[in-house]
């Protein structure tokens, strides 16, 4: 299943997504997530029905303007090591991972599923801004095994690894994901500098894990940083052909800024979704685009009507 495949009347379809419910719900809801964890929302009915408004909410923006959507299920440090401090076992997680892509696809449904993807959000295991210990690729192929074998139980139509800082857990990630044959995508995080937390460039990231994985990966992503830290960094050039999606922060501040924020930056939504459209207008291979820390639908509306007025 290629997400990105062409359309029947020959066009390409272009997609909303977005990762910065987080934010959103802690800044602007005023909704506790202890550890910055989203999915024990879903062990309430007041949680599911606050996660519940961001998806319904893309899905008719999608909708209303002819854009796709990928919904990115609540699944972001639903993995053992990030979760162990909310004190949940192996079985527990298992089950968290199967219920939330039961109930983003049970609210796909009930909109109709055309142009709608579901995404299961993998994050990393360590601190994705400044991990303190960089796994080994076939260590981190076993690390994420327990979620990825969860996830291949459901209606789950690809994994995205999200807010990767190093190559190895990347590379990690994809062979677990090819274990359970689900499609797979990696989005990188990177610094003020454009390059990765570990140092390594955008360049280096998507030609290694595409070289020790015989490029399994459906496409790459940059998540969680402005394009202004990024812009300079992309070329015309093969590696850059890869990569088919940005997410980005509505800040321009640096990750440690942002870990050490006590009010949300939301930038100029506007400006944003105007750099966005350009990038997709210099590098058209882009079709996957939305909003990570910083932003809510305000960021998304804007897009999608600079998306919408660049297509004609």
């Amino acid at each position: 299943m290629n997400v990105l495949a062409v359309l029947p009347d020959g066009k390409e379809q272009v997609f909303l997504t977005y990762t910065g419910m987080e934010t959103d719900l802690i800044f602007t809801q005023g909704i506790a997530l202890k550890e910055f964890a989203s999915f024990p929302l879903l062990e309430s009915s007041s949680g599911r029905a606050a996660l519940g408004r961001y998806y319904k909410d893309l899905m008719e923006l999608g909708r209303s303007t002819g854009l796709g959507v990928v919904l990115e299920a609540p699944t972001w440090m639903a993995n053992r090591d990030r979760a162990a401090p909310l004190g949940y076992d192996a079985a527990q997680l298992r089950a968290i991972n199967i219920d939330a892509i039961g109930f983003v696809d049970t609210l796909r449904a009930q909109r109709g599923s055309d142009g709608i993807f579901i995404s299961a959000n993998i994050g990393p295991r360590d601190d994705a801004y400044a991990p303190s210990e960089q796994m080994r690729a076939q260590s981190a192929q076993r690390y994420h095994l327990a979620q990825m074998e969860a996830l291949a139980q459901t209606r789950v139509d690809m994994v995205t690894g999200y807010t990767l800082a190093y190559a190895a857990e990347a590379i990690g990630i994809v062979t677990a994901a090819r274990k359970f044959h689900l499609p797979v995508v990696i989005s990188l995080t990177v610094e003020t500098d454009g390059r990765l937390p570990s140092g390594e460039t955008l360049r280096e990231v998507v030609e290694r894990v595409d070289e020790a994985t015989e490029s399994y990966a459906q496409y790459y992503m940059i998540n969680c940083a402005h394009p202004d830290h990024f812009l300079d960094r992309l070329e015309v050039a093969p590696w850059m052909a890869r990569i088919k999606g940005i997410v980005a922060n509505a800040s321009r501040c640096s990750h440690a800024e942002l870990d050490n924020a006590t009010e949300l930056d939301d930038g100029d939504p506007k400006e944003l979704a105007s750099q966005l459209a350009q990038l997709r207008q210099q590098f058209p291979q882009l079709r996957v685009l939305g909003g990570c820390c910083g932003t809510d639908m305000r960021h998304m509306g804007h897009l999608a009507q600079a998306l919408v007025a660049q297509r004609g």
